[in-house]
């Protein structure tokens, strides 16, 4: 007899539909076809006990399960579920009244029949509803994810012997349902950070404003003890709140890598990751003998902090550059190709020279003759040029710690980001692919970034008299692009060039001079 239903294999963060055959037939041995992994031909073991904890026996007859289409590599564990239900309903163990080829079943199995939780579910839902099938079971674990997907019946099972009783008629077990609209505006802007922690560095909240304001990636130079993991920490209370697309995007890509841990939901709030610096080229990047998304996709549509910059390895940093200019990963094999997204801020801190205290205001520098400047060129000029904000991070007095004055909260810099971001919007409304000034192509920034004769010659006694290098000019325009846009001025003013300049300290010649 012929038992069918279908389950579900993740390729980058999309999902495949795959049909699970079980045939018992004369013969002896299980037979598991369809390019599968080590992890799935297991499954032999973990469907025979767990029917047997049941009650069931596993036939002694010759068993073909078959995952189609077979060109497709599968893997993982998660196929115990529909495999288990496949060899009853084909054995005659059981007679379903509901129609296992109806839904989309996925589940890991214990040796004691449990469930346990599986990667990947929000893409597999998404991809169950497109098809129009009924419902999607799965282990209970995994449920609050996958209810975010409206119009499709998410049913959690505890033990394989709930999914059997399901399907039999036996149990009723009620559908999970989520309002993602109304669990979205509950949770859009809960972040445990905020700016008015922060007393003093009014520079540096500028810069970080800006840098918001304008899709921006920002560097921070000063000593060890300055502040500025503290400050990167806090950016993402200041950015614009996601929009629902973009929230179901970055839970689609943290579930296909298993961030979003036991009950978890839609991610509402911008990601910040902040990987050690010890971190491999894959971790960083993605990759992998089966590709997963690396920090730098976890980071899509959020932040990713690298602390200590010129101590991470020269060839994990040299990765980054093709997805900070396309905001994409493309991870090739042989036979196929994946793609994640990575539209991310990259925010890095380090120290100004090895021991921490070069320009130091009271601690004097130890470090030798030119140690500054090789510490300095750890940093690779490609990288260095897609980064717009160079930002000097000095320590914060006693005076400004004890101080009793009250900052400015985050909610009302992210007002001021919320209104530069929605000019930036109407700007860039008939460019595909450009959201925000920092985005913009070489070209574009001739017309949207013109300055008139004051700030021409502004521009260039700043780059004579500081030694600014060529690289700095684009960078400056964007950034007083950002800056005039802030203070809704629709003409970039003298003042807002002088305030860019001054965000260029590693591109002055004599700075490690």
């Amino acid at each position: 007899m012929l038992s069918k239903t279908f389950g579900s294999a993740v390729h980058g963060v999309s999902a495949t539909i795959i049909t699970i055959e079980v045939t018992v037939a004369q013969g002896l041995h299980f037979h598991l076809v369809g390019l599968p992994d080590s992890a799935i031909k297991e499954s032999e073991q973990r469907v025979e006990s767990s029917l047997k904890y049941f009650g069931y026996r596993m036939p002694r007859q010759k068993i073909v399960v078959n995952l189609a289409p077979a060109d497709i590599r599968k893997e993982g564990s998660s196929y115990d579920l529909p495999i288990g239900l496949c060899v009853l309903q084909a054995s005659e163990q059981i007679s379903p009244e509901r129609k296992l080829e109806e839904y989309v079943i996925m589940g890991e199995l214990s040796l004691d029949g449990r469930l346990r939780p599986i990667k990947g579910v929000l893409p597999i839902a998404i991809e169950a509803r497109k098809r129009g099938y009924k419902g999607f079971v799965l282990p209970a674990q995994n449920a609050p994810e996958a209810a975010i997907v409206n119009n499709l019946e998410v049913i959690g099972v505890e033990t394989m012997m709930d999914a059997v009783e399901f399907f039999e008629g036996k149990k009723a077990i009620e559908p999970l349902v989520t309002d993602t609209r109304e669990l979205f505006a509950n949770t859009q802007n809960a972040y445990d950070a905020d700016f008015a922690h922060v007393q003093g560095q009014e520079n540096i909240k500028r810069a970080m404003e800006i840098a918001a304001a304008g899709g921006h990636n920002v560097i921070m130079i000063g000593p060890p003890g300055a502040g500025k993991t503290m400050l990167a920490k806090r950016l993402p209370t200041i950015l614009p709140p996601l929009t629902l697309h973009e929230a179901l995007e970055t839970t689609k890509i943290h579930s296909v890598a298993g961030k979003l841990g036991s009950r978890a939901t839609l991610i509402a709030t911008r990601p910040f990751r902040s990987p050690h610096h010890t971190i491999s080229d894959a971790a960083l990047v993605g990759g992998g003998s089966f590709p997963q998304p690396g920090e730098i996709s976890l980071s899509h549509n959020g932040v990713l902090f690298l602390d200590e910059l010129p101590e991470f390895k020269r060839t994990a940093l040299e990765v980054m550059r093709q997805p900070l200019e396309e905001r994409k990963v493309s991870i090739s094999r042989a036979k196929w190709a994946v793609e994640f997204p990575a539209n991310f801020m990259l925010i890095a801190s380090m120290n100004p020279c090895p021991c921490g205290y070069y320009n130091h205001p009271e601690k004097e520098c130890v470090c030798g003759p030119g140690v500054v400047q090789r510490y300095l060129n750890k940093i690779s000029g490609p990288l260095l040029d897609r980064i717009d904000l160079h930002v000097e991070v000095t320590p914060v007095s006693f005076d400004q710690m004890t101080a009793n004055r009250p900052s400015e909260s985050s909610a009302s810099i992210r007002e001021r980001v919320i209104r530069a971001r929605e000019i930036q919007t109407g700007r860039f409304a008939n460019q595909p692919g450009i959201y925000s000034n920092a985005m913009m192509p070489s070209q574009m920034v001739k017309d949207v970034c013109s300055i008139h004769e004051d700030g021409l010659a502004l521009l260039k006694t700043a780059m004579d008299r500081l030694g600014l290098s060529a690289r700095a000019y684009d960078r400056i325009l964007k950034v007083s692009r950002t800056i005039a846009d802030l203070a809704a001025s629709e003409r970039i003013e003298t003042e807002h060039l002088a305030e860019a300049i001054q965000y260029r300290s590693l591109d002055r010649e004599n700075w490690a001079g």
